[in-house]
């Protein structure tokens, strides 16, 4: 029994490529005839190689104002610590 693609099969995928070439230039038409009706307007689609942008979200003024105080009291914690650190400095030297 020979091994490998029969000769039927390799038909097959000859018939199915012409197939698919018949509907990729139909589906091309369509497209030129969709950009003629559009005359020149700019489309952009997602489908070009670049991504979206992502959205920025929109907080509300009090989660705004949580996020800022909780960066404070951050801050103020690291501040603490940086000066308890250079007194304990200081007073090794």
């Amino acid at each position: 029994m020979a091994r490998g693609r029969s000769t039927d099969d390799s038909g097959m995928l000859e018939m199915a490529l012409v197939g698919y070439q018949i509907e990729k230039q139909r589906i091309e038409n369509q497209i030129r005839e969709i950009q003629s009706q559009l005359k020149g307007r700019r489309v952009t689609f997602g489908g070009g190689g670049e991504a979206a942008a992502p959205r920025k979200r929109e907080l509300s003024e009090a989660a705004r104002g949580r996020i800022a105080a909780a960066q404070r009291k951050r801050w103020a914690e690291h501040r603490k610590r940086a000066a308890a650190a250079a007194k304990v400095k200081t007073a090794a030297s």
